[in-house]
Parts: structure tokens; sequence; C-alpha cells
């Protein structure tokens, strides 16, 4: 199903800096936006919205329709491919294809395997897809990390746990998935950030903390990563929240280098936003009216 935005509702692309400063690039209120990409060069950012895909110029604002064909109802979960030509799409139809950034024909590359597969990540060499595997679109079950080589074939399930996982990327160097688990918890729907060595070694958490916390994106240089933060005692990654993106060092997640509240959850940060440089990321607020999310409605 596909989202939209309320009445009186507003889609915001924003950009951050590394050193806390942000910006707002976009605003609309014809369209829900989602799962901001950076592409290579820079220039521009890849979103979905209404079931297809967008390109957003960074400087100009100039939302661009990309044209596909082959390609069902896009969800939010879409990487770019690292050459920066291609990337590898979600649909709703429960299936992960691959198609030219420029627009042209989608190639299906999952099976009919009686699951649903939800992309989160390439491999740096681009041989690899990393998703989440839900066992017949029930989501009443909990999704288990899962890899596919990026051109098809035989799947791998790697073993972090009874808990739902959700969000897995492969580290710049290759070496590690990052993803959020509730295999730590007791809780309902309590997600803890964790990474596990990509041969389902090392598995580890990252960050023990009292929120519930999703989505873990790694800086292209390795050193800063990026979250999403709900308030304790939410379950999922629920839209229309009170929500905090948090920025930390990789070699300290317990320590917050910069946050931003907002409105907002699902669609906000879904997927890897950094831009080549590793000096900025992007993400999306939905705002209701005129009001901004007050800050004390987001806790550390």
């Amino acid at each position: 199903m596909l989202r939209t935005l309320e009445p009186g509702q507003r889609c915001e692309v924003w950009i951050a800096s590394v050193t806390g400063e942000s910006e707002m690039v976009f605003s609309t209120d014809e369209v829900l936006l989602e799962a901001p990409n950076w592409t290579l060069d820079g220039r521009s950012l890849v979103l979905n919205g209404d079931g297809k895909l967008w390109t957003l110029d960074v400087s100009g604002g100039r939302l661009t329709e990309v044209p596909l064909t082959g390609v069902p109802d896009l969800n939010n979960d879409h990487v770019l491919a690292p050459g920066g030509t291609g990337i590898f799409l979600s649909a709703n139809d429960g299936h992960i294809y691959r198609a030219p950034l420029d627009g042209g024909e989608g190639q299906r590359i999952t099976d009919d395997d009686g699951s649903f597969h939800f992309l989160h990540g390439v491999s740096p060499d681009g041989g690899e897809l990393a998703y989440v595997g839900i066992q017949a679109g029930d989501f009443t079950r909990p999704g288990r990390l899962m890899t596919i080589p990026s051109d098809g074939g035989t799947t791998a399930a790697v073993d972090v746990g009874p808990g739902h996982c959700d969000g897995p990327e492969y580290s710049p160097d290759g070496q590690w998935l990052y993803f959020n688990t509730e295999s730590f918890s007791s809780l309902p729907g309590h997600a803890q950030l964790a990474r596990v060595q990509v041969d389902g070694s090392g598995f580890e958490r990252l960050l023990e903390s009292v929120t519930v916390d999703w989505f873990p994106h790694l800086s292209p240089d390795g050193e800063l990563a990026c979250y999403i933060r709900f308030l304790t005692g939410t379950e999922g990654h629920p839209a229309d929240l009170p929500v905090d993106v948090v920025l930390v060092s990789t070699g300290d997640w317990t320590a917050p280098l910069h946050t931003w509240p907002l409105f907002g959850g699902q669609g906000t940060l879904n997927v890897n936003s950094w831009s080549p440089d590793s000096a900025r990321f992007a993400y999306v607020a939905y705002p209701l009216g005129n009001t901004d999310t007050p800050k004390d409605q987001v806790r550390d």
C-alpha cells in the first residue's frame, strides 16, 4: 500500500552536516518522499514516492521522476550499485530488482521462494546484497537477515538470534553487516543496534539504550554513523512520531555528536543517505500543520 501525506502534512527533505548544521532543501505537500540515497557525483538524492523513483537535485531543488519499466510500485528500500549507474530496488510485490539509475528496464533478482525480500545493503564490490526476509509476507513473524548474489541465485541466512532484525548494511570495508535487532531484549519491539561479520561470526551489540534504535548507516569513510531513535516502547518503525536522528562516531556509539529532533519515523532514514565525502547525510521529516516537533518530546 502506497503511503500518502495526511491533510495539512508536508514532506521535507533535509541535509545535515557532521558539524551539526541542517538545511531543508525541498518541501512539498503533494508527494510523500522517502528514504534518500546520495548519488556518487554528490549532486542528487534518490528517493521513492507514490511507488516511483525520483531524483532531487541538491542545489536546485528540482524533483524528477526516473522512468522505470518492468518494476512494480516501489517501497522505501533501495540502494545504489557501487559503480553509481545502477540501483537495486525493493518493490511492493516482495521482490528485489535492479535497474539503470537514469531509467529503463528493471530486472528481477529474487525468486519466488515463499518470502518477501526487503533490500538494505550491497557489498562494496557489488557482488552481494543483504536483505530482510519475511516468510510468506507474514509480518507477525520476525525478519531474518539474508544475503543473495547481486545477479540472483542461492540465498543464505545469517544467524543473529531469534528477534526481528532490519536494515542490514555492509560496512565500507565489506567485513561487517550493521543492522538493528530485537534479539537483545524480551520487551516487544525493543530494537537495538548491532553488527555481525559477513561470515556470521562476531555478532555484537553496539549500544545498550532504553530507546528503540533503528537503521544504522555508516559514512563512506567508516568514521561516523547516523541512525533513527524512537521513544521507549515503540514497536516497529512507524510513521508520524517524534523521533531523533542521531550522529555518532563509530569509535563510540554511546556518545551522540549531534541530534536532530523531528516528526517522522518510517521513511525518514531507512537507507544509507551519506554524501560521498562523508561530510553530510540526508533525511526526511513529515511535519503536520505549522508545528515543529517539540524538542522535549524526544528523550535520550
